[in-house]
């Protein structure tokens, strides 16, 4: 599973964090072991730098890390994220330099002293511990953590009105529609777009695997393939 480290407040606030988790396949309800940090694209210079595309919120964390690994993934990832897994076992390797170049970050490993051993390196991610991401503060978490939880709107959940209903399980973030991240849905439907904007946001309860939202009138509707034909959406 490929998640951001977007880090979102239970009190109707959204703040950013770094990368994006990835992991090895493992079992179910068990936490993917890798935070991404950024994917190569190429070689930069001639004695073995490479040009990488940054997937972190906060690249100036690369000042803090010398130890880094290489992973080799197959689908999802990037801002937009969904889905991943590693593909072979991580390369450990030291970072020895890195500086930030037209939008991405330039990185230099120790023993990629080559164009030909930097070219060797590309398409290749840039990953970390999920023990290492950084803290977060008090009722923050992360927004990959949100993907498999159950999406509710409460925006009619009292007792004159309707129960709240189940919108659908996240299974992805989509970081490049805008400044407001997207929940990628998926609902009975089909998929459902969700903007994940702080004024919507009333609880996460990450134990629980679900997350509550007071939605504006219509937006599923509008948001939901074939939606009006397939009836009332499932109540809590």
């Amino acid at each position: 599973m490929t998640v951001p480290e977007e880090a979102a407040q239970a009190r109707q606030t959204v703040q950013a964090a770094e990368g994006a988790q990835v992991g090895q396949p493992v079992q179910a309800g068990q936490p993917e072991p890798w935070v991404w940090l950024a994917r190569i694209r190429r070689p930069q210079g001639r004695k073995g730098e490479v040009f990488a595309e940054i997937l972190t919120d906060f690249p100036e964390k690369f000042a803090d890390r010398r130890q880094l690994w290489l992973l080799t993934t197959s689908g999802g990832g990037g801002r937009t994220n969904s889905p991943a897994a590693a593909t072979a076992p991580p390369r450990e390797v030291e970072l020895i330099a890195h500086w930030l170049h037209k939008g991405g970050v330039v990185l230099h490993f120790a023993g990629v002293d080559s164009i030909s051993a930097a070219e060797a390196l590309a398409g290749l991610t840039v990953v970390i511990p999920c023990s290492e991401r950084a803290a977060l503060g008090e009722d923050e978490v992360y927004t990959g953590d949100l993907i498999g939880c159950v999406l509710v709107d409460v925006a009619q959940g009292n007792e004159s009105g309707p129960a709240p209903v189940v919108v659908g399980e996240i299974e992805a973030v989509d970081r490049t529609a805008g400044p407001v991240a997207l929940l990628v849905v998926r609902g009975a439907t089909g998929e459902i777009l969700i903007p994940f904007a702080k004024s919507y946001l009333r609880k996460i309860d990450l134990a629980a695997r679900r997350v509550e939202m007071a939605l504006p009138e219509g937006l599923v509707d509008l948001n939901a393939p074939g939606k009006a034909s397939q009836g009332p959406a499932e109540p809590v």
